[in-house]
């Protein structure tokens, strides 16, 4: 998968949802065609659908994702990314692993001692097989500078060659790490919260799990943007051709499950501990924001698990954009990306006791 913040772009325009009516696309009409007819530009804001065509081609030209080409396209994930702030301070450390496992790499974003605000412990995403910490530096540190919070962004072990129980281990460390350095890096120890986008966001939807069950550290808040929850999906859930038609399809969401779990996905003795839409009890969990796009390939399992954590008792707030595919929100300039990061910024501000800035809404 080539790296979104440079491939995404369009003549100026880069991957952004809509927040509007579906009728603007003149599919949704009187004369609405079956199903199975919907081109799947169709369903794209009209405002992205070069964007969506230009990305549709470059990705046509990598091959499907696979242990053989997996080497080159973990070099291409990683490339061209923005170049970090010199105005936000962020250092690299190696933290001890836990339970028998191996040190693991953290970027420490925007620390100051002697202070006390909201801390936040990062995942990114990469179906579980891509990317590194290191190229999420340049947006940590914009987020971190909008909210006064420091980040933790945690360098989990990647699958194949880790499974699912590993890489919790990883991340479960950055949390523990952030609690117990809170004075140090200038952290309010009972304001954190754990974030990713897709796999990062299923990676934190893990995490608020396993804090939960081991009962160490209190976790504030879980923000989850379009996260990748649910290992039927692409496996024995198949979604119209025209959901996930755009950057992550079913194919590489096979792939990444199969990787991360260490068998075939979907059946019956996947390892629960793997998976968060598997997990039976979502009670005692932290307050949630869940954020997708309605053709990512991601929509309908997002809502779903937000449908559990609101029965479970779980504050959640869920934001489906229509037009939007996998990675949307990494538009600096279009109208739906601004609004929907804005609304991740005030969700996190809610949950943090931030106040609102009068622009926000």
């Amino acid at each position: 998968m080539p790296n979104r913040r440079s491939l995404l772009k369009t003549g100026g325009a880069v991957i952004a949802g809509a927040l509007v009516n579906i009728g603007t696309t003149g599919v949704a009409s009187a004369a609405s065609p079956r199903c199975s007819d919907i081109d799947p530009l169709a369903l794209v804001d009209p405002e992205l659908r070069e964007a969506a065509a230009e990305i549709k081609a470059t990705y046509a030209k990598f091959p499907p994702l696979s242990l053989q080409t997996l080497p080159q396209t973990r070099t291409i994930a990683v490339s061209g990314g923005p170049a970090p702030l010199d105005s936000v301070p962020f250092t690299e450390q190696k933290i001890s692993g836990l339970r028998g496992n191996p040190d693991v790499g953290i970027y420490v974003v925007n620390a100051q001692l002697g202070a006390s605000r909201p801390g936040i412990v990062y995942m990114h995403g990469g179906g579980f097989i891509l990317g590194n910490a290191k190229s999420s530096v340049r947006e940590l540190q914009e987020l971190s500078a909008a909210l006064d919070c420091c980040i933790v962004s945690v360098d989990y072990r990647l699958a194949p060659e880790t499974r699912y129980s590993g890489s919790i281990e990883d991340n479960y460390a950055g949390l523990l790490w952030m609690h117990a350095h809170a004075k140090e890096i200038g952290v309010d120890p009972v304001k954190i919260a754990v974030m990713g986008e897709s796999a990062g966001g299923g990676h934190a939807a893990l995490l608020a799990i396993t804090a939960r069950d081991r009962g160490e550290v209190a976790v504030l808040f879980q923000m989850l943007v379009y996260p990748m929850l649910d290992d039927r999906t692409g496996s024995t859930r198949h979604m119209p051709k025209y959901i996930g038609a755009y950057v992550w399809d079913e194919a590489a969401n096979h792939f990444g499950w199969r990787s991360f779990l260490g068998r075939e996905p979907g059946g019956a003795r996947v390892p629960v501990g793997g998976v968060p839409a598997r997990v039976a009890n979502l009670c005692g969990l932290p307050p949630a924001f869940i954020g997708v796009g309605s053709v990512d390939l991601f929509a309908n399992e997002d809502i779903e698990y937000a449908g559990r954590l609101l029965h479970a008792g779980v504050p959640t707030e869920l934001l489906v954009v229509p037009g939007a595919f996998h990675g949307f929100d990494h538009n600096p300039t279009a109208t739906v990306s601004k609004r929907f990061n804005r609304a991740k910024l005030n969700a996190l501000r809610r949950a943090f006791g931030i106040s609102m800035p009068e622009s926000s809404g």
